[in-house]
């Protein structure tokens, strides 16, 4: 097992691999960009080391340094997170030549699953269905629109280096083909370096369903079943849950052997995710791409499976075989996860960088907030606004919802806009609560508050000030508190013996030497 590990990330999941190590008895490195010194990540670290200025290019993204860190703390494995380099097949690389340990795939895995093209390609070989589309680089804007028109619009864009939204676009129609062909290629290259695109057919309405799976060093490779990731926007996952609402065993124990089948085509070691569309009219799914990595939901299947996947992670990246076997799988209960960010719903998600004045995070049965930030601490405006994960389990999915109802509405934050009202609206949806989800739930639960809205003649939810109400509620009860204390520090005092003059000493003295009258006898 390895003594010491670096772990190149920030935030959230930085803290969530610190406290594996910790319990795996592993000495947890950190890294940090000048604007993170005093992050909790760097606080909870044994040692921890700045990698450069604010920007992730010259920080996070900065191999060279990262790698110079691992070495000067004689650490002996890096585990990468997400995000950043986690799936970066050259960094992989660069860290197996530098004689340390990758805490993942093999580059030559990533190689094939960071391109959306050539996993496309993997995919057909493991005879999964993909969504139709091509299974190499547009080349030129012609091209699009010859494809295009095979095809049949709608159609999308995507970059083929990278995933998250970006470098995605929706064409509806020929004449959106040109705008939307040129900026996805400048949105890929800005964010993937690699201004490379592909082109697919969009499938009307569909789930975004993903199956979570292991593979280790032995030969042995187990799926932990699907997370329901269908409530996106722009084209970002913002509430996951597992299992799906639709919980069919059948669907689930096809879309993991398929899964399966993709890891193994690769030779994929580590935890991964297989990401499929699904049609509820068709009843068939479609490969979509794979997350060479551990992914931002995770904790909604480490709640319901009951298996620690980072724990397991560092495990098999030690050599170890994985710790249960397929049959071993077990699924309990419902979790919901939902991520809170650093946003304004009022005004489109803008971000909102600033200082964390106060703090409230939920706690209570089944309630579970992975989370990088502590009151006090800055958000800041170089990295992703994720704040945090508020994931909640219960027996049932009506339990969970209503748990989660309960937890979000005790979660509070000072000092910046959060999503939090938002989810608090999401949960309490007639859609969600029926479990009639797709990914384009959210433009219609927004269509849906509009009309509910112009029809009784409700005026739209202010975030604001539900968020104001609910910290003029903690100031109240502050305030309350501190009164409270200043009331008892009071009657302490009224009890307290009065001040002992000297004429009152004096008098005490002159008592204590008489002897005591008795009846009947003579005083001297």
């Amino acid at each position: 097992m390895f003594r010491k590990i670096l772990i190149a990330n920030r935030g959230e999941i930085a803290v969530r691999v610190i406290r594996a190590c910790r319990e795996l008895g592993i000495a947890p490195v950190a890294v940090f960009s000048e604007a993170d010194a005093n992050a909790l990540h760097v606080r909870m670290s044994d040692k921890a080391y700045c990698i450069g200025p604010p920007p992730s290019a010259q920080s996070y993204l900065n191999i060279e340094a990262i790698i110079a860190a691992a070495k000067k703390a004689n650490a002996e494995a890096i585990h990468p997170g997400y995000g950043f380099l986690a799936e970066n097949a050259a960094f992989a690389g660069a860290v197996k030549a530098a004689g340390l340990t990758f805490i993942g795939p093999a580059p030559e895995a990533m190689e094939v699953m960071g391109s959306k093209t050539s996993a496309r390609r993997a995919a057909i070989t493991a005879d999964v269905a993909i969504v139709p589309g091509t299974t190499e680089p547009l080349q030129s804007l012609s091209e699009a629109r010859d494809t295009a028109a095979r095809f049949g619009y709608p159609v999308m864009l995507k970059a083929a280096a990278g995933g998250g939204g970006k470098g995605m676009r929706l064409v509806a129609a020929e004449g959106e083909l040109g705008s939307a062909f040129e900026t996805a290629k400048s949105e890929a290259a800005a964010a993937f370096d690699n201004a490379d695109v592909y082109l697919e057919k969009v499938v009307e309405r569909p789930r975004h369903i993903e199956i979570q799976i292991f593979a280790d060093t032995h030969g042995n490779t187990v799926h932990l079943g699907e997370r329901e990731c269908s409530i996106q926007r722009r084209h970002q996952k913002v509430i996951e849950e597992c299992p799906s609402p639709i919980n069919d065993r059948d669907l689930r124990r096809r879309m993991g052997a398929a899964a399966i089948r993709i890891a193994r085509a690769v030779n994929y070691v580590g935890a991964g995710t297989v990401e499929f569309l699904f049609s509820d009219v068709s009843r068939e799914f479609y490969f979509l791409e794979m997350n060479a990595r551990l992914q931002v939901e995770h904790p909604v299947t480490e709640l319901v499976t009951g298996f620690d996947l980072v724990r397991e992670q560092i495990n098999v990246a030690a050599g170890a075989r994985l710790s249960f076997a397929q049959e071993d799988v077990r699924w309990s209960g419902h979790a919901i996860e939902c991520r809170v960010y650093a946003e304004d719903p009022e005004n489109n998600f803008f971000p909102s960088p600033g200082k964390i004045s106060f703090l409230r995070v939920p706690k209570g049965p089944g309630i579970r907030d992975d989370s990088g930030v502590v009151a006090g601490d800055e958000v800041s405006i170089y990295y992703d606004p994720m704040i945090s994960k508020l994931a909640v389990w219960g027996r049932t999915r009506a339990e969970t919802i209503d748990r989660m109802r309960r937890a979000l509405d005790e979660y509070a934050v000072g000092g910046i806009k959060t999503t939090l009202p938002f989810f608090r609206e999401i949960v309490r949806d007639e859609e969600f609560i029926a479990g009639r989800l797709d990914t384009g739930f959210i433009s219609r639960f927004n269509e849906r508050k509009k009309e509910r809205g112009r029809g009784q003649g409700v005026p739209p939810v202010d975030y604001h000030a539900q968020d104001a109400r609910a910290t003029e509620q903690d100031i109240a009860i502050i305030a309350a508190a501190l009164a409270y204390g200043r009331v008892q520090r009071q009657t302490f005092q009224d009890r307290q013996p009065a001040e002992l003059t000297k004429w009152k000493a004096a008098g005490r003295v002159a008592g204590l030497s008489r002897e005591p009258t008795r009846r009947g006898s003579q005083r001297r």
